[in-house]
Order: C-alpha cells, then sequence, then structure tokens
C-alpha cells in the first residue's frame, strides 16, 4: 500500500505542474486582457475629459460674445433715433419756427419712447400711488392737507422704469405725510 501511494503521489505532482501551467496561462491572459480594457477606459476617460473641457471652453466664449453683443439689436434700433436728433439739430439751427421745431422735438421723443417700449421698458406709474418701497424711492415727505394723500407719492422727481417686468430703475418721489 505504501507503494501505490508512492506511486500515487509522483503522478499527482506531475499532474498539479501540468494544470498549473495552464492556469498560469489562464491568469496571464486575464491579466492581459484587464490591462487592456484598464487602457481602453482610461483613453475614453482622457478623451471624454477633453470634450467636456472644450465644451466648457466654448461655452465661455459664446456667454462672453453673447454678453458683448447683448445690447447691439437695442442700440441699432436707437440708431435711428439718432439720426433724427441730428436732423432736429440741424433744424432748431435753421428755423425760427418754433411750432415746427416742438412738433419735430415731439415725434423724435415720441420715436424714442415707442422704440425703447418694443424693446420691453415699461415707465411705472407713481403719482397718486400708495408709497411702496419696493417700486419707489423716498426722496422726502411733505405734508398734505387732503387726508387720502397721506402715504401716497405726491410727486415724481425721477420716473421708474421695468425691462420686462423687472425693475431696472426705482421711481424716486416725493410721500405725503
Amino acid at each position: 500500500m505504501q507503494h501505490q501511494q508512492e506511486n500515487e503521489s509522483p503522478e499527482t505532482s506531475e499532474e498539479q505542474i501540468q494544470s498549473n501551467q495552464p492556469e498560469e496561462t489562464i491568469v496571464k491572459d486575464e491579466k492581459e486582457e484587464l490591462r487592456i480594457e484598464i487602457a481602453e477606459q482610461k483613453d475614453k476617460f482622457i478623451r471624454l475629459y477633453a470634450e467636456f473641457d472644450n465644451f466648457k471652453r466654448r461655452n465661455a466664449k459664446e456667454r462672453n460674445e453673447l454678453i458683448l453683443t447683448a445690447g447691439k439689436e437695442v442700440v441699432q434700433s436707437l440708431l435711428e433715433v439718432m439720426d433724427d436728433c441730428d436732423r432736429a439739430e440741424k433744424q432748431l439751427q435753421q428755423s425760427d419756427d418754433l411750432a415746427q421745431i416742438r412738433q419735430g422735438v415731439g415725434l423724435v421723443f415720441a420715436k424714442l419712447r415707442n422704440t425703447l417700449q418694443a424693446r420691453g421698458l415699461k415707465e411705472m406709474k407713481s403719482i397718486g400711488e400708495e408709497f411702496n418701497p419696493d417700486f419707489h424711492e423716498a426722496i422726502t415727505e411733505i405734508p398734505v392737507s387732503d387726508e387720502s394723500m397721506k402715504g401716497k407719492v405726491v410727486d415724481q422727481v425721477e420716473k421708474g422704469y421695468t425691462l420686462n417686468d423687472k425693475i431696472i430703475r426705482f421711481s424716486k418721489v416725493v410721500v405725503g405725510k
């Protein structure tokens, strides 16, 4: 019996050696496959990162261009009013007809108001309204004889405006007390 165990023992060790070699080859192949997969994933990551970086740069450039040219349309529309102002100035120097000058200046102001309103500018109504610090900036308070005007806007020193329903300038007002 002992002899058989000894015989089996060398066979087993040879089998183990033979069976370990393919396992080592399999392990090496798996390691190589994993290295290749890691390299591919790393390459994908680097490309994706570069693409994202390019996107950020492009987006920042477009935003800067938008900021720089945001007022371009408004300014272009105001150029027509500027031309009208130049013509009115020439007429002021050449004409003595006060009624004609008033009419021309009135037309220029109307065109300016219409151009700005078309771009979303609205004048805020203040006189006679209840004083509201969200819309008005009180310059001073004056005594009023009419009790109904207490706490209300009596006079407007500077008009307030909204642009697309957002306040861009508060009305500077005098409030009755």
